[in-house]
């Protein structure tokens, strides 16, 4: 992993890097000072990008590589929004078709209206004037071998962070309402079937706003491996991409930015979880961790269910061996999967639902530690 940033120190702890974070003023960020006493720990054989900024005091809390470019994935339609709407006039009036496509494309990540705006409003030319109007330093549109990949857009933590201090603090009302009230509305799956819950929403109680991106992964809208990309290609647009990004705490306190890229072959379950892990050891000031007890599904296609049962609605499934938060457990149905079999049935606060114990954890009949459900 490239280091860009100074006064870290480096430690190994099994196969994981832990970067401890002293005193900085990073160059690429004046009012930065970024100070815990808390770990960063990135997976192995992941490359991480990190900025954590913390609106309430000016300063940067975390960071790794913010300058390293990733591919966008879908974080680049932060900038198709702000395009659409930049010229809209003191009214901001966006006629019903608009609104419905950018809404869905905000809260679920929908595709095709970013294919849609895309083309509709010049391709890497939205992506070269949000870069002059904001002041972004590395971000750029896809290379000249993909000019249509709106997913193939490079973009860093540092700028990201840039992006959302926009929406934040300097845009006009009309646009802050409506792109911050889309992303704190973000669907559980995106509009192609991903759970996009993971990262800041798997980590934090409610109050966060979320933009996710992926890349790579089976079905993930053709914006995935490319194996003939150019050598000298300076975005990877090869290894499997997940990015979580936003704001969490009341008011927006904290933005959140953490670009990640993972082996090639990598399952999105996989990633998912080195993701959230990763995000579990940031310091994010006015963030509050949901409470519960993190454990490791097993098998693929785990059925959330709306009550304790096979009759309870299903209100999702979860990627293969994903982490998931549990904060208590009840009686039900008693599902019987030699060796494994259990009547009792872990509730998921993040989902509102239940998945029966044979799946989670050790597979055992009631997971330890973990209270009855009341």
């Amino acid at each position: 992993m490239k280091l860009l940033r100074s006064g870290l120190s480096v430690m190994l702890a099994g196969s994981s890097v832990i970067w401890m974070t002293a005193s900085v003023t990073p160059s690429w960020a004046a009012t930065s000072s970024a100070t815990t006493a808390e770990a960063v720990v990135v997976p192995p054989g992941v490359t991480a990008g990190i900025a954590v900024f913390d609106r309430q005091t000016g300063q940067f809390t975390d960071v790794l590589n913010p300058d390293l470019q990733f591919r966008s994935a879908s974080v680049v339609k932060l900038l198709l929004v702000l395009d659409y709407l930049w010229d809209r006039g003191p009214e901001y009036d966006v006629p019903p078709a608009d609104r419905a496509r950018l809404e869905v494309m905000l809260r679920s990540s929908d595709d095709d209206a970013a294919s849609y705006y895309w083309d509709h409003l010049g391709g890497s030319a939205i992506v070269d004037r949000m870069v002059a109007r904001l002041g972004l330093t590395h971000t750029e549109g896809p290379p000249a071998t993909h000019p249509g990949f709106w997913g193939y857009a490079a973009f860093t933590a540092a700028d990201t962070v840039r992006i959302y201090r926009y929406l934040l603090d300097e845009a006009p009302e009309p646009v802050r309402t409506f792109v911050m009230g889309n992303l704190h509305q973000a669907t559980r799956y995106g509009t192609d079937g991903f759970d996009q819950y993971f990262g800041i929403s798997s980590v934090f109680d409610p109050a966060f706003a979320i933009k996710q991106g992926w890349s790579g992964f089976p079905s993930s809208s053709g914006f995935g491996s490319d194996k003939n990309k150019p050598k000298d290609a300076a975005v990877d647009l090869t290894s499997e991409a997940l990015h979580t990004t936003g704001t969490v705490g009341m008011g927006d306190r904290t933005i959140v930015a953490v670009y990640t890229l993972h082996p090639n072959g990598t399952g999105y379950g996989q990633a998912y979880n080195n993701v959230t892990r990763l995000t579990r050891t940031l310091n994010v000031p006015g963030g509050v961790k949901s409470p519960g007890t993190w454990v490791t599904t097993t098998g693929s296609g785990l059925r959330v269910r709306s009550a304790p049962n096979t009759s309870g609605g299903v209100l999702g499934t979860l990627p293969s061996g994903v982490d998931v938060l549990v904060s208590c457990q009840k009686k039900g149905e008693l599902i019987d999967a030699p060796p494994r079999s259990s009547d009792w049935w872990a509730y998921l606060p993040k989902y509102d639902g239940y998945v029966t114990n044979v799946y989670v954890g050790t597979g055992g009949p009631k997971l330890p530690g973990v209270p009855d459900c009341h």
